[in-house]
């Protein structure tokens, strides 16, 4: 049985990361569609918290998604398997090319085929930050450290300051450790907080 479920996800995130182009965030919608609604390995709060968490440790998003599903599925196999899988066919074309081609982009069909799939990673992008708002827990507090990341993000672009998005997000990470320290604080007789 543990063989079974170690080949299904070796074969389910090789087709991720086969069929996938423009990194981790174009691959979480993908992510999202077998391990959450096809495969049911995963609910969609766990996605959630799997992507921030992915996003908050070292290594791309995309690896760290199938390393975190496939050890939730048969432990460390499970997560050595989907790892594996995710990266193996980025290895096999990248190698492949590597040894054929000196100048795969200068090939004015692929350049082109480039180009467009450059727009639709983006889109991808967009698709999978909008389905993860949607899916979040409307709380007052998430809604304002969202529109505070954006137009801190927009800002920050447009004016080019050389501000990485690690602090927007450790900036969060404190707005709700601070939030959380305010509203659990115990109340006294007499309703003083101590």
């Amino acid at each position: 049985m543990k063989r079974h479920v170690l080949f299904e996800l070796l074969l389910t995130f090789m087709k991720i990361g086969l069929f996938t182009f423009g990194g981790g965030y174009a691959m979480i919608p993908m992510i999202e569609g077998i391990c959450v609604e096809e495969k049911k390995w995963i609910t969609s709060d766990e996605m959630l918290n799997i992507t921030v968490i992915a996003e908050s440790t070292p290594g791309p998003i995309a690896i760290n998604c199938a390393t975190f599903v496939g050890y939730q599925q048969a432990g460390f196999a499970g997560a050595l398997a989907a790892t594996l899988g995710i990266v193996l066919p980025s290895f096999a074309v990248i190698y492949a090319i590597s040894l054929c081609l000196d100048n795969f982009l200068e090939i004015i069909v692929i350049a082109n085929a480039f180009r467009g799939i450059k727009a639709a990673v983006g889109l991808l992008i967009i698709d999978a930050a909008i389905k993860m708002i949607r899916k979040m827990k409307k709380k007052r507090l998430s809604s304002v450290i969202i529109a505070a990341s954006c137009g801190a993000m927009l800002l920050i672009n447009l004016l080019d300051w050389k501000i990485s998005s690690i602090s927007l997000m450790l900036a969060a990470a404190a707005a709700g450790l601070a939030a959380l320290a305010l509203t659990s604080r115990p109340v006294q007789k007499g309703g003083e907080t101590s």
